[in-house]
């Protein structure tokens, strides 16, 4: 499904749906209950634009909003059936309580993906697992400074002393990903660190937030984690994550429109790069 999204759209451009009513436009600020007419309208704005839509699950939960959320996943299938749905959640629990959480994101929500923390080890990932044709993209690398407090540390090992993050790259590409399910984030602030994850998950698709209002390069980006073989075909997707700066590049009654020009302006930004 992502390979057609990024064919058909011609597109490496992931929109994060944060909605915070307090950003909203005039006719909508402040008004939670709006939450999905804003989303909507981005939606509908952006995707033949978009190789994802990313949905951030607190921005709907801490305003009572879940069920907006699952109209809102339900208006993406049925409008751009083609373009996948991560639910950015960063789940990371194990047993059945995992399962629970498998259950909200694949089955109530209906995603498509969903992020997690794999910090628990393989059995808080195994249970999404269970879910054929979904995916688990695990957090590998992120862009906050306080990443460098657990993923920038060595490990003892056999194998030398790799770095935290550079383990469960190499997790993800072998023993974890028998059925081919999983991802990795990394953030766009750490273009050197993209690169090496790319090195040990050659074909594993990563999701990198941070383009755009967080300050990640978008070309470098794009030239630190896509392969593509001596036919152009991507054999290492990524999957570039804008949020802030689409989904308020205008307060005006325009805010849909707005939107849909940044998200053209980055999508034709990160093309540029794969050359």
């Amino acid at each position: 499904m992502l390979q057609c999204a990024e064919a058909r759209n011609h597109s490496l451009l992931c929109v994060g749906l944060d909605p915070d009513p307090a950003r909203f436009p005039a006719q909508l600020k402040g008004d939670a209950s709006r939450i999905y007419d804003f989303c909507a309208a981005i939606v509908d704005a952006t995707a033949d634009l978009a190789m994802a839509f990313k949905p951030q699950i607190a921005y709907f939960a801490a305003h009572r909003a879940e069920e907006q959320l699952e109209r809102l996943v339900a208006h993406i299938k049925r409008t751009a059936p083609h373009v996948p749905v991560i639910l950015d959640a960063k789940r990371g629990d194990i047993g059945s309580t995992a399962g629970q959480y498998a259950i909200e994101a694949f089955e109530r929500y209906g995603a498509d993906a969903v992020t997690l923390s794999p910090f628990m080890g393989f059995d808080s990932v195994q249970p999404y697992l269970k879910y054929h044709g979904k995916g688990a993209i695990l957090l590998c690398r992120t862009s906050n400074p306080g990443g460098d407090d657990l993923q920038n540390q060595r490990l003892a090992s056999v194998d030398g002393q790799p770095l935290v993050y550079e383990h469960l790259a190499r997790l993800a590409q072998g023993p974890w990903n028998e059925n081919g399910q999983l991802g990795l984030v990394v953030g766009a602030t750490y273009p050197k660190e993209i690169e090496r994850v790319r090195e040990l998950a050659p074909t594993l698709p990563l999701l990198i937030p941070g383009v755009g209002a967080q300050g990640g390069d978008a070309e470098a980006t794009v030239r630190a984690g896509l392969r593509t073989d001596a036919s152009g075909t991507v054999t290492g997707p990524v999957i570039v994550s804008s949020s802030r700066a689409i989904l308020y590049a205008s307060q005006g009654s325009d805010f849909a429109q707005a939107a849909r020009a940044e998200a053209q302006r980055t999508r034709d930004t990160l093309n540029a790069a794969r050359a």
